[in-house]
């Protein structure tokens, strides 16, 4: 939704002051009327990360045998032991329904397969573009998708895929190069051009409306919604155009690196700035494999022909190898939110929900059941392995997840994708 949000832009501040850092979000120089209380009291924005591993992860090496406040740590949860007041395990959540191998990944953060979304009010939106739709134009980027080695985890309501940004300079350039000039005016009138021929069409459209059936009204209406969300980009895109981007001290590593080992990290601390600079508060990142060679010590074969284990042990082992690199890059990022300070009283990682995980529950079996998941960050009630009931033909769908956390996001929702309702016993 749009807003008109009065804001000073902090950045002005940051240019006249010749500095030099990425600056993180100033809640007393700018910040939408959405975010101050009726008192005055300022209040931190909520932000949403989303990391979403395509081949899953095995699941002796993750979940815990235990559950509760003392569950002993699994092997791949080792590299977060520093961390584990700050994060929660969840075992036996899935997408109810929802089979296909690697054809169903793509449900993760929506629970729905794009095939099935059609039918559905919201089509197969997924939680960051829910939670993108409510943060509106008061960022830059609504929404930021990233695919390393694959793609993006993101899908609108309309059932479109999201096309992620894959190369580390791309990303880098979004977030802090200024646009010239020459190619800002061009920008400007491409967006009132588009707009116009939109505006064109809608009439048209209009007209039509009149003389045709009611099934051709609905797909009408589709088309509708999808114009209405192109104008709504176009007018965000027009109002950030001139406003300047975040200076940073950080420059990316020369030569750039050209292997999964090495792009992984640096990924990370670009969606670390994203957040901190207040560019965007929604991120995704899905992780597929690579092309060539991986760079990971000790793996010489492919990842996904190692998800395929038939658990023989020297594939187990690689394929730990890998794994292990996943909660260990991850593990870094969360200590990295952890140690940024963006208010008083508060952490990044105590304003950003992160999410990490995969729509695939046991990439050897191909199945879609029981995900990996944990939840960081976000002011939740962390540091459990929460165990939910299984019985025959019921699971607790991984949606009720997705309610609690777009609630803590702000909106005032009941449902999304296949839940029934928010996660029991989570807060």
């Amino acid at each position: 939704m749009k807003r008109n949000t009065g804001n000073i832009d902090r950045r002005i501040f940051l240019r006249a002051a010749g500095a030099a850092i990425a600056l993180p979000f100033l809640e007393s120089i700018s910040l939408p009327h959405h975010l101050r209380a009726a008192d005055g009291v300022v209040r931190e924005p909520m932000r949403m990360l989303c990391v979403g591993l395509n081949y899953g992860l095995y699941p002796g090496d993750f979940f815990p045998k235990e559950s509760g406040r003392k569950y002993q740590l699994s092997k791949l949860l080792q590299p977060l032991a520093g961390l584990k007041d700050d994060f929660t395990v969840f075992s036996q959540l899935d997408h109810p329904g929802v089979k296909g191998g690697h054809e169903a990944v793509h449900t993760f953060l929506s629970g729905v397969l794009s095939k099935h979304g059609k039918g559905r009010p919201e089509g197969n939106i997924t939680l960051d573009q829910k939670a993108a739709e409510f943060v509106g134009s008061d960022t830059r980027y609504p929404s930021l998708a990233i695919g390393i080695g694959g793609g993006s985890l993101s899908w609108t309501r309309n059932n479109v895929e999201i096309p992620p940004i894959t190369r580390l300079e791309t990303m880098f350039d979004a977030l802090f190069l200024e646009t010239p000039e020459s190619k800002r005016k061009r920008l400007s009138d491409s967006n009132k051009l588009n707009a116009s021929i939109l505006d064109i069409v809608g009439e048209d459209a209009v007209a039509l409306k009149k003389r045709i059936s009611r099934n051709d009204v609905e797909k009408l209406d589709e088309y509708f919604t999808s114009i209405r969300e192109v104008e709504k980009r176009l007018t965000q895109s027009e109002a950030w155009l001139r406003r300047p981007k975040p200076k940073t001290d950080y420059q990316l590593p020369r030569p750039l690196p050209d292997d999964f080992y090495g792009e992984v990290p640096v990924f990370y601390e670009l969606m670390k700035l994203a957040l901190q600079t207040d560019s965007t508060r929604i991120v995704t990142c899905g992780i597929d494999g690579w092309s060539g060679e991986s760079g990971l010590p000790g793996v010489t074969q492919g990842y996904h022909f190692l998800t395929h284990h038939g658990h023989d042990e020297s594939r187990l082992a690689q394929l730990s190898i890998i794994e292990t690199f996943h909660t260990t890059a991850f593990a870094s990022f969360l200590e990295g939110l952890k140690r940024t300070q963006i208010s008083n009283d508060a952490s990044l990682l105590d304003k950003t929900m992160v999410l990490f995980g995969s729509g695939m529950g046991n990439a050897s079996s191909h199945s879609n059941r029981d995900l990996p998941l944990i939840l960081a960050g976000g002011g939740f009630n962390h540091g459990e392995h929460k165990k939910y009931p299984k019985t025959t033909g019921r699971q607790t769908p991984a949606c009720n997840l997705y309610v609690s956390m777009l609630q803590r996001f702000g909106l005032e929702v009941e449902q999304f994708g296949t839940s029934t309702g928010s996660l029991d016993g989570f807060s």
